[in-house]
């Protein structure tokens, strides 16, 4: 499938990160069933390219995939057009669609994951109806950690992913295969965003409008961070997701200026 795009910048440190080990209790998680997600609630031509065939815009794509799946969940669901989704990538990065045409439109530079997540929580990311939708927090994961991936996506339902892509990765999704490691090959020139959506025989998620599987080999292998989000809603009554402190996450949001 030619002209697919990535757009992810490498991943950035920061001290003020909030990170999902400190909130999570192990020994009071709930144990994770073999198999689990919510991603058969979108039909399989229902996700949308959302400009990410011509355009770098995977790290404000995906935002939109996730927040499709949520609140589809809810029962209430959204959808997201390509305009809508580069509208933000415009606002959030200085993208001009005008500037030239793909390939060679330098206003088209790819996206900071972090930056487009202050970006969700202060604006929020317009769906095709012209709803804005925020997310209260977002939470770092241990990039590679598949325990504390694996948690998250149990109890948040989405996970961001943000990987090192290798080449041949565009092979196997061209071919319907599962993203897996290949021995001795070249190393990733490029970086991609991708939401987590649940996991059977491997770790599910979706991109390129398509719903893809991921081995978690692959994933330890190129994933360089990874994010899980949490509502303002989710906050108001402390403990009430088994494992997860959240008394203690809305205290530390009030101490933290994002």
């Amino acid at each position: 499938m030619p002209g697919l795009k990535l757009g992810k910048l490498a991943a950035t440190e920061d001290p003020k990160d909030l990170m999902f080990a400190k909130y999570v209790e192990a020994s009071n998680l709930p144990p994770l069933p073999a198999e689990f997600g919510h991603d058969a609630l979108i039909p399989p031509l229902g996700w949308g390219m959302l400009g990410n065939d011509e355009w770098g815009d995977c790290a404000w794509a995906g935002p939109a995939h996730e927040t499709m799946l949520l609140t589809t969940e809810a029962g209430d669901p959204m959808s997201f057009s390509a305009e809508g989704v580069l509208s933000d990538y415009s606002a959030g990065t200085g993208f001009d669609p005008n500037a030239g045409p793909s390939g060679s439109n330098p206003t088209d530079r790819g996206s900071q994951v972090r930056e487009v997540l202050s970006y969700r929580r202060k604006t929020g990311i317009v769906d095709a109806q012209g709803k804005r939708h925020k997310i209260g927090a977002f939470i770092k994961l241990q990039p590679g950690n598949i325990e504390h991936i694996l948690q998250a996506l149990h109890i948040f339902q989405v996970v961001g992913i943000g990987i090192q892509f290798p080449e041949f990765a565009m092979e196997q999704f061209n071919h319907g295969e599962p993203w897996d490691v290949v021995p001795n090959a070249p190393a990733p020139n490029g970086g991609h965003y991708v939401c987590g959506v649940g996991k059977h025989a491997n770790i599910d998620i979706v991109t390129w409008g398509a719903l893809q599987q991921m081995t978690i080999a692959f994933f330890e292998k190129y994933c360089d961070e990874a994010w899980t989000y949490i509502s303002d809603e989710a906050l108001k009554d402390g403990r009430n997701i088994d494992g997860f402190d959240q008394e203690q996450l809305a205290a530390d949001l009030k101490a933290v200026e994002r």
